[in-house]
């Protein structure tokens, strides 16, 4: 029997998850990671029981093909579901350009990946040693850098993602990781602002952000 994808939750229309393309957002369930500013701390068990069948998910994709124009796989961490590029492949079949939100934690399974996709957005938190004090997950910045070399070289079209909050990131490694990103010369690279109203942190919430 073929796995099917875990779905946590679906967004059906967004303009701000795939550069300008109307899609939608399927939010896959599961991440290896602990990012201390997650917004979305109920998709990360992996094995939580998916909130929307795949079959749901697919039937409704399927009658938006003359709305939407691509469909982003979100998380969590997308890779981490062996069912992934199955779903992938049924929704490209359906004609929607495909979007990845992803980690990059796991960049064998991004590389086997890119074949499938359009656009990926990647977040790349810091630089690789400052990591693990924000994911509590030894080795996680060497994989996520890896992840965004490969998409260098890849030919996909991609952005690099950095989420920032002054009390996680102080001023000298924020400097330190802009200068390393000046080596990415086709690459976008956009700060996002730290939603601190619902993350896995508590104590982050009293703290203002950006």
């Amino acid at each position: 029997m073929i796995p099917q994808l875990k779905v946590g939750g679906l967004q059906p229309l967004t303009t701000l998850d795939y550069p300008e393309r109307l899609a939608a957002v399927v939010f896959c369930q599961g991440c290896p990671l602990r990012c201390r500013y997650c917004h979305n701390p109920e998709l990360l068990p992996r094995n939580a029981d998916p909130g929307i069948p795949w079959d749901e998910v697919l039937a409704f994709l399927d009658s938006r093909r003359d709305l939407l124009d691509a469909v982003v796989f979100s998380g969590g961490e997308p890779t981490q579901q062996l069912a992934l590029p199955g779903a992938i492949a049924e929704v490209r079949a359906l004609g929607y350009e495909i979007g990845l939100h992803t980690s990059g934690v796991y960049p064998r399974r991004l590389e086997k990946l890119l074949p499938l996709l359009d656009w990926v957005g990647l977040d790349l938190k810091a630089l690789p040693e400052h990591y693990p004090a924000l994911t509590g997950m030894p080795e996680s910045g060497t994989l996520a850098w890896r992840s965004a070399r490969l998409l260098e070289s890849s030919g996909v079209s991609f952005q690099l993602r950095t989420t920032y909050h002054p009390s996680l990131m102080p001023d000298a490694q924020r400097l330190g990781l802009e200068q390393r990103l000046d080596d990415f010369r086709n690459a976008q690279h956009v700060w996002q602002t730290c939603r601190t109203g619902h993350c896995l942190d508590e104590g982050l919430m009293a703290q203002p952000g950006v």
